[in-house]
């Protein structure tokens, strides 16, 4: 394989993720925890494999159950997926995947995930229809101008925003809007693909991997563990400081190096000249928006700008989520043509060729999701984790956190979900952490350590779509990745060990 020859794709690594993961149902024994949920009508169902049983609510039956979670939570709805059972692990018999499962996955994972898939749709058809206005091309230009010999201040400010949104709301998926906006500001400021990346998913990511009061991850696994939330949080803060530091430094680093030498930027050494610059191509403006107003050109980036701060509104205060926010955004399409008075044919043409450039993005999410499907159908994912906590069970304190940071990194691997792995495990390993001494906080952030380092590799996250829109290839990103992230083990590994000597 020559130097600049292009790797195999996305989609074709999570298959083969899909395939191992089917394999892993033909080795691993196959089992389950017993499940408990709070159903409406004032009373508990206990799932096991052979039949549901109601059980009263109220805290008699959680204690009973070992499960050390306020009964409030499950009332108030801040726990509204079943939680394992601690101590109800039973083997079942082994459901091993063929090769119909393996082809049927990425469907079932695009039926699982379709409310992200036709958010991302969406998000297409409203970029496309914006830059054809013309007035992206204008706001860019000003920008450019504007930040002149400040390029790096722009870089410091946007990556801190983006990990003050993971740490804070939980920004994710959010994200992938952001980057038709970046792209062409970065590269106009010298930088090369690999920036926007670093500045939009690094920095996401790494807001969730020192999350404080992040929904979907903290809140969550700290009512599973039977944990008041806020303990614990100015060690998570101090975190949140420390590692956005060093991510900003990390990034700014790297771009001031590429600026300087453009012969430096990993994207040119390992995939050459890149012809395209993201999966949403720039559109051509229409020929009256070569005369576009100033003042109509700033209504329209009024609006534009306006409709990412008001998703971000909709999530922080008003509990928003994917059916409302792909709303906003088709809403926001429609007023864009309103405003240019498109023609009826012209809009739907463009919104359409919107999606479409984005469709191979989509089917990737869906692809990430069938891994998931695999190891549920298999029976596998419950005993990777009473294996892993089997084997934690009997070490000092020290030891004990360390590994549980190595296996939440590898349970990352298969469950992308964060609140799905937190109602899962947080049960069993807050039980686990009580017998071995260590504070139920640490536990915590063990897991949002572990997911939050893993999270910048697995194939079943989002790096794979981020990658996608920015056409950098994923052996492109580890070779930019792979130090920060042996920085972030030993940063992390030094405060577990050191938060659970502190009372």
């Amino acid at each position: 394989m020559t130097k600049h020859q292009k790797l195999i794709s996305p989609l074709s690594i999570l298959m083969m993720v899909i395939v191992l993961a089917a394999l892993a149902t033909w080795i691993i024994p196959s089992g389950r925890y017993d499940r408990l949920s709070y159903t409406e009508g004032n009373f508990f169902t206990y799932t096991n494999p052979v039949r549901d049983i109601s059980l009263p609510l109220n805290q008699q039956t959680l204690d009973s159950l070992k499960i050390n979670i306020p009964l409030a939570n499950f009332k108030e709805g801040s726990i509204k997926k079943p939680v394992s059972v601690p101590g109800s692990y039973k083997k079942l018999d082994k459901n091993k995947q063929s090769y119909l499962q393996v082809l049927q996955a990425p469907i079932k994972g695009i039926y699982d995930s379709i409310d992200i898939i036709f958010f991302v749709l969406v998000i297409g058809g409203f970029m496309q229809v914006f830059n054809k206005t013309g007035a992206m091309e204008k706001g860019i230009a000003s920008l450019s101008l504007k930040m002149k010999g400040r390029e790096s201040w722009l870089l410091i400010i946007l990556s801190f925003l983006f990990c003050l949104g993971g740490a804070s709301f939980g920004m994710a998926e959010e994200g992938l809007v952001f980057y038709p906006i970046l792209i062409p500001i970065f590269l106009a400021a010298g930088y090369d693909l690999l920036v926007p990346v670093a500045v939009i998913f690094a920095g996401t990511q790494m807001g969730t991997l020192s999350s404080f009061s992040n929904p979907f991850s903290t809140i969550i696994a700290s009512n599973a563990a039977g944990v008041n939330w806020s303990d614990g949080i100015v060690e998570r803060m101090i975190m949140f400081g420390l590692t956005s530091a060093i991510l900003i430094w990390y990034i700014v680093r790297y771009a001031n190096k590429v600026k300087k030498d453009p012969t430096a930027s990993l994207v040119y050494q390992l995939q050459g000249a890149i012809s395209t610059t993201s999966a949403i191509p720039a559109a051509e403006p229409l020929a009256q928006t070569n005369s576009l107003t100033n003042h109509k050109s700033m209504v329209l980036l009024l609006q534009f700008f306006a409709s990412f701060i008001l998703m971000i509104i909709g999530v922080v205060f008003l509990d928003w989520w994917l059916l409302e926010m792909t709303t906003l955004f088709f809403a926001s399409s429609l007023l864009f043509a309103l405003v240019t008075r498109a023609k009826e044919a012209d809009f739907v043409q463009q919104f359409i060729e919107g999606a479409k450039s984005l469709l191979g993005v989509a089917l990737i999410i869906g692809t990430a999701r069938g891994v998931t499907v695999i190891l549920n159908d298999g029976n596998i994912s419950d005993s990777i984790i009473f294996y892993a906590a089997d084997l934690a069970g009997s070490m000092p304190p020290a030891l004990f956190i360390l590994v549980m940071l190595l296996m939440y990194m590898i349970f990352t691997l298969f469950i992308s979900s964060s609140s799905g792995m937190a109602v899962l495990t947080m049960p069993i390993m807050g039980s686990l952490a009580m017998l071995v001494n260590v504070p139920g906080r640490e536990i915590v952030n063990a897991y949002l350590f572990g997911m939050g380092i893993m999270g910048f590799i697995t194939p079943t996250g989002l790096i794979l779509p981020s990658l996608a829109l920015t056409n950098v290839s994923l052996k492109t990103w580890w070779r930019f990745i792979y130090p920060l992230l042996l920085i972030l083990i030993v940063v992390c590994g030094a405060c577990l060990v050191i938060g659970i000597y502190i009372k």
